[in-house]
């Protein structure tokens, strides 16, 4: 059987833990961050869980991680 590719894109934006779960960095923190509040935008700051769905489909998308 043929190696897979992994997608690059993908493999940028998500890192996967131990366990399986796959964590990306959320979104809404790139602009207009004068108007959101403090602790908004420190809850941004730290790393988003996918769901079981779409954490199967980034596995398929970084098949070697």
């Amino acid at each position: 059987m043929p190696k897979l590719k992994t997608n690059r894109s993908a493999a940028k934006r998500f890192s996967f833990t131990k366990n399986g779960k796959v964590k990306h960095k959320k979104a809404y923190l790139r602009h207009l961050n004068s108007s959101k509040s403090r602790s908004r935008k420190r809850h941004l700051r730290r790393p988003g869980m996918l769901g079981k769905t779409d954490a199967e489909r980034a596995h398929a998308l970084v098949p070697y991680k």
